[in-house]
């Protein structure tokens, strides 16, 4: 490589890892805990205990969720209904409007077994929903998505341009080796170099899915104005189904796992909300396996007649979005994946903390020279 182009990517390596550092750091910090967000939440679990009922009771009607939920918050209509894996728990959204602003909702967890609401849930708080939040957007919405996604983008070109002068710098060195006998800014550079290396492919995998994340919003509405759209058109001209009109949940759920045997439902989405039309049920399920758990295939319900309308799968784009989301903080594996997330994490805050000290020191023999 000529020595021209090797000082281009080593030009180009500096100012994308300098823009970007700050707020990887902020990303690293934030991430390590939510790495661990299901121990942490089960660990300080205030949830109020279901009442104990004989094994095998049997599970109500999912309308039933619905009428409790809508007595609780009259005046509002149900937007989505999601489950609990770990206990017989049905989530109950609701809000004025069919797509409310944050934070003009309310969750209400209703016992499947009983319909009488367990609590209602906040999702905004708790120490965890704010360092999600920081880590999320920063409390800036979809502009500090976006603004976290650039530097997510500068920081996966600082990595393939690390990895391009990696092999220059080093030839004439062993591969990994730290100068300990050198000065201690050419050892954090040895260290430096050799952390970031061994990492990088983690590096590079957990920045991607960073960035694809937060496009969550944008690649949604893709999909709703792509697939949605082609999905519903027969339904283009009707004007938007009251919510008096909607038709039994249960039996639309019911239709939508008889069209796809060994799945299950993920949540519902009622008319009128991003994931749905105007005019459906959208069911989304999920694969009954861990190796497809992830993979969710929305079945349009008409919300009026209960019919079968569409069932596609999702979209290379949204199916990405979906296998992105556990695989950033490693949460295919359980907790030993979880460990070594966390143990890459931790590298990652070093080889940040000694690029910006290289950086410095830097500067400052250069004004002492």
């Amino acid at each position: 490589m000529r020595t021209r182009t090797v000082r281009t990517w080593c030009w180009v390596h500096k100012w994308t890892s300098l823009v970007c550092t700050l707020f990887l750091f902020m990303l690293c910090l934030t991430g390590l805990p939510l790495i661990f967000h299901d121990e942490i939440d089960a660990a300080f679990d205030d949830r109020p205990p279901l009442a104990a009922l004989p094994a095998g009771t049997p599970q109500l009607p999912l309308d039933a969720f619905v009428r409790t939920a809508m007595r609780m918050y009259p005046g509002e209509r149900p937007l989505f209904m999601s489950f609990d894996d770990d206990r017989p728990v049905a989530n109950v959204t609701t809000g004025k409007v069919a797509q409310p602003g944050r934070g003009n909702l309310h969750i209400t967890a209703i016992d499947r077994r009983t319909a009488q609401p367990v609590g209602a849930l906040d999702e905004e708080a708790g120490i965890m929903a704010i360092i999600l939040r920081l880590h999320v957007d920063m409390f800036a919405g979809l502009p500090g998505k976006l603004f976290l996604g650039f530097m997510g983008f500068l920081f996966c070109v600082s990595i393939v341009s690390g990895i391009v002068v990696y092999a220059p710098f080093m030839r004439k060195l062993a591969f990994g080796e730290v100068r300990t006998t050198r000065s201690r800014r050419t050892r954090w550079l040895d260290l430096h170099n050799l952390l970031g290396i061994a990492t990088a492919m983690w590096l590079g995998v957990v920045g991607l899915t960073g960035v694809i994340n937060t496009l969550s919003e944008t690649l949604v509405a893709v999909w709703r104005s792509d697939q949605l759209t082609a999905l519903t058109r027969p339904y283009e001209r009707q004007p938007p189904l009251p919510v008096a009109a909607f038709g039994p949940l249960d039996a639309a759920v019911r239709t939508a796992r008889a069209a796809a045997p060994g799945t299950d439902p993920q949540f519902v989405a009622f008319p009128g909300t991003r994931f749905s039309s105007e005019h459906h049920y959208a069911v989304w399920l999920k694969g009954a396996t861990p190796a497809t758990r992830q993979l969710l295939t929305p079945a349009l319900i008409d919300a009026r007649t209960g019919r079968l309308t569409a069932m596609r799968s999702m979209p290379w784009y949204m199916l990405a979005l979906r296998l992105s989301q556990p695989l950033h903080f490693g949460d295919y594996g359980a907790l030993p994946l979880k460990i070594i997330w966390a143990l890459l994490d931790v590298i990652a805050i070093v080889v940040l903390g000694s690029g910006i000290y290289l950086w410095l020191g830097r500067g400052r023999r250069a004004a002492t020279a």
